[in-house]
């Protein structure tokens, strides 16, 4: 997210209408909705941790326990849990 002076990027008439709301400080303004993208489809990241948490599923599925699910991919149990138990 970058810093835009409204002054350089907004009608006057626009600018003053909002100045009747907020002036002098930041306001954020997101994105439409339809060109929203997740965290970590971009950078591949979500698909990882989606691998990730297969992985640990049908490790568990096949005997292994919770500790040792959680020192071999270094979260905590209860992070394990609910991987696990997630519905989806």
């Amino acid at each position: 997210m970058r810093y835009v002076n409204a002054h350089e990027v907004l009608p006057e008439e626009l600018l003053m209408e909002i100045q009747k709301y907020v002036q002098g400080d930041l306001i954020y303004i997101p994105k439409p909705e339809k060109e929203r993208i997740q965290w970590g489809v971009l950078s591949g990241e979500r698909q990882r941790l989606q691998k990730r948490n297969e992985q640990i599923k049908k490790q568990f599925q096949q005997g292994v326990a919770l500790q040792e699910l959680a020192e071999q991919y270094h979260l905590s149990t209860e992070t394990i849990k609910k991987i696990i138990y997630r519905k989806r």
